[in-house]
């Protein structure tokens, strides 16, 4: 039967308040940051966090929703270096074309896995993941940030899943509904369980 490890376990317990502080920020970002939540979400596959979230400062301080340009060089220098930069600066700048109809699909009152169908259907770089990661960040709850750093986890509470599988929708929502069920047993939410599973990879409680 899968079961949280006990080293989690009490890390939850420690952890606990910070993690659900770190949610209630999410929830209180306002509309004039989803533009940039998005660049965020865009950059951050196999790049740092830390670099992903220095350059959108760097583009918000630029006022790049309002003023979009190529930031490839941004992306490609050292002090942010991100890669496949040249890809990631033209998903960027074409998502802010579609900045206008994101804003009118978080405003209709759909339910995030809805949302999360429309981003993946129309944001070029934004697939199950990056979708929810998304979403996540500006409060949404209830949906999954799978990859394989999670999977890692996943694994070691008993819960199979295959990192090389994940790109596949089904399997994806197959792997989000199985550690949904989990939680429920477990009594933490999925999106307090993420934040835990990744504090315990980066030593800190990011985004």
């Amino acid at each position: 039967m899968p079961m949280l490890p006990t080293e989690m376990r009490l890390r939850y317990k420690t952890l606990q308040k910070e993690i659900e502080a770190r949610l209630n920020d999410f929830a209180s970002v306002q509309k004039e940051m989803w533009c940039y939540e998005l660049c965020y979400c865009l950059l951050t596959p196999q790049s740092k966090a830390r670099n992903a979230d220095s350059v959108v400062r760097l583009l918000q301080s630029l006022n790049f929703e309002k003023h979009p340009f190529n930031a490839a060089a941004i992306l490609a220098s050292s002090e942010h270096y991100i890669r496949f930069h040249n890809t990631k600066a033209r998903r960027i700048l074409a998502m802010t074309e579609q900045i206008d109809a994101v804003k009118g699909l978080l405003a209709s009152g759909l339910h995030p896995q809805e949302e999360r169908m429309w981003l993946t259907a129309n944001i070029v770089g934004l697939g199950m993941k990056e979708s929810s990661h998304f979403l996540r960040n500006i409060g949404r709850r209830g949906l999954a940030i799978i990859d394989r750093h999670i999977i890692k986890h996943l694994n070691n509470c008993g819960i199979e899943a295959d990192a090389k599988r994940i790109g596949n929708k089904k399997y994806y929502e197959d792997v989000e509904n199985r550690w949904l069920n989990f939680c429920k047993l477990e009594g933490i939410t999925i999106d307090e369980m993420d934040l835990l599973f990744w504090s315990a990879e980066t030593g800190e409680i990011l985004k």
